[in-house]
């Protein structure tokens, strides 16, 4: 008698035998969401500046969205912490071009431990109707616990940081940066929801239509709302305009030991605003209102060296306008970032002491155990900088300037609270220097570009030694200087006093989003407790 394989009847309930899966069947299985994890990451970095491909970002996010679906946790973890890593190991990869590589991997793989949890709870959520909406706003909550912890925060690789060339920058003027990014988040996942419901169409010959429709509109809403915020942008002077000169005086040399050059620095910019000065007055350049010299630019202190004092006093005479000067001060003992508001006629009049001040650079935490690792690393930073505690608004020749220094211009709090001060424009003066001509500066202004769409004004970027820019209300670069030039930019712009939808709320539209996050976290765990119950019976 003859026995076949097929001897067994499926009608009868009974499954046929399946082959078992291959050794390399399973590794593939497991390598290519890997793969694709940090793939997508690498992606999402491609789509920030100094390239334009904004747009990448959304199928970065619909790639995550598609490996993470349906994960259990231990997965979602490693798989969240890949496209982390793949993110952000390109992304801060300035960080350790002056000290090495390790600062540079400890942060990323810090920073990346944000991503992998959020990771967790977009697999988490995914099980749910409308899962995009709630994925989309736990990656906004992981922005909102990277920007406060650990070391007051390290907000930079927000997604609304890389679309100021995008489609949604609308959006930054009625929900800030949380509402810009949850848009580009919700719209990635939305792609992958609708790849993923016509897959399941094909293989099952129904579509299931208020799933799909969801997921269109996961989609639609977040252009369609960018869109229809275009009318709330707007570069239209509000209270006429001002004459703005912003000075790149240029440095030595590039990297850290451009701080041993500080004579040299605050002497080339001393340099170039008489250099304009006499532009001015050969009637070649409009004379400014007020001039705005970058960070750093005297790392002598004027208060107790005269002839720093007598450097700047001479520049501010012959230029013939305030100027906003970029100092390290020591005052009481204590040692500060600080911008000084410089009269030609009355010399210092008013002072801004940076108050987000940076961890590891203007300040060691842990100094002690760093200490014991590396001596160099606290060589460095031999003193640490102390923070201001008032916001920054300087009146020069009649119009209100907000002031956030350079790593401040990452925090919303930082630079929105010089509006609601009273700004009717922004300065971001940075000092770049110590980062070469790494993607550093590019990013960050972009940032300024998302800031001055954000609360309606217009944000002058002086940097030592690039790249300075004037930047329009609507996020329009209007002129730039290059990297490691001495160079100046004169423009007359537009000075706004009414405050956006996004400067109104202020940190509302994130507790919002953090809410929508903590309630899908919520509903998933729930429904996985009632399932297990369910299974026990």
């Amino acid at each position: 008698m003859t026995v076949t394989a097929t001897s067994v009847d499926e009608s009868d309930g009974v499954q046929p035998r399946t082959a078992p899966e291959s050794r390399g069947a399973r590794l593939l299985r497991r390598l290519v969401p890997a793969a694709a994890a940090a793939l997508s990451g690498v992606l999402l970095y491609v789509s920030f500046p100094p390239r334009t491909l904004w747009w990448l970002a959304l199928p970065a996010f619909a790639v995550l969205g598609w490996v993470l679906r349906g994960r259990n946790w231990k997965a979602a973890l490693g798989l969240g912490y890949l496209f982390g890593l793949g993110f952000l190991l390109p992304l801060l990869v300035w960080t350790g071009v002056e000290v090495g590589p390790g600062p540079w991997l400890a942060l990323a793989a810090i920073e990346a431990v944000f991503v992998a949890l959020v990771g967790v709870g977009i697999a988490a959520v995914s099980r749910l109707p409308g899962w995009p909406v709630w994925a989309a706003a736990v990656w906004i909550a992981g922005e909102a616990a990277r920007a406060r912890v650990p070391f007051h925060g390290f907000p930079w690789g927000k997604i609304a940081f890389g679309q100021a060339d995008g489609v949604f920058l609308p959006l930054a003027a009625v929900g800030g940066t949380p509402a810009l990014g949850f848009a580009v988040v919700l719209c990635g996942f939305g792609l992958c929801d609708i790849v993923r419901l016509a897959a399941e169409g094909r293989r099952t010959g129904a579509v299931r239509r208020g799933a799909a429709a969801v997921a269109l509109l996961g989609v639609a809403v977040p252009v369609v709302g960018a869109l229809a915020a275009r009318p709330l942008v707007s570069d239209q002077a509000e209270e006429g305009t001002a004459t703005v000169a912003v000075i790149q005086g240029n440095v030595p040399r590039a990297g850290l030991d451009f701080n041993s050059q500080r004579r040299a620095v605050l002497d080339y910019h001393a340099r170039e605003t008489e250099r304009l000065a006499a532009e001015v007055e050969a009637g070649k350049v409009a004379r400014p209102d007020f001039v705005l010299w970058p960070e750093n630019s005297s790392d002598i202190d004027p208060f107790a060296n005269p002839d720093a004092y007598a450097v700047i006093d001479s520049a501010a005479k012959a230029i013939g306008a305030p100027i906003s000067v970029g100092g390290v001060v020591e005052r009481d003992g204590r040692l500060l970032n600080e911008q000084i508001l410089w009269d030609p006629d009355k010399g210092p009049v008013d002072t801004y002491d940076k108050r987000q001040i940076q961890p590891f650079g203007e300040y060691l935490p842990l100094r002690s155990l760093l200490d014991a690792i590396n001596e160099n690393w606290t060589s460095m930073v031999r003193q640490d900088f102390s923070r201001g505690s008032e916001p920054g608004v300087f009146t020069l020749d009649g119009v209100r300037v907000g002031l956030a220094t350079c790593y401040e211009a990452a925090f919303d709090w930082a630079v929105r609270d010089t509006v609601t001060d009273g700004a009717q424009m922004i300065s971001v003066p940075s000092n770049n220097a110590t980062f070469d001509r790494s993607e550093m500066t590019y990013q960050q202004l972009a940032m300024s570009r998302i800031r001055a769409v954000e609360h309606s004004r217009t944000v002058t970027v002086p940097v030592t030694s690039g790249v300075s820019a004037v930047i329009l209300p609507d996020g329009t670069i209007t002129q730039r200087t290059g990297m490691f030039v001495a160079d100046s930019l004169v423009q007359e712009v537009p000075l706004r006093s009414s405050q956006t939808l996004a400067t109104r709320l202020g940190i509302l539209p994130e507790i919002a989003l953090v809410l929508v996050a903590a309630g899908g976290l919520g509903w998933a765990v729930a429904a996985g407790v009632r399932g297990r119950r369910a299974g026990d019976v």
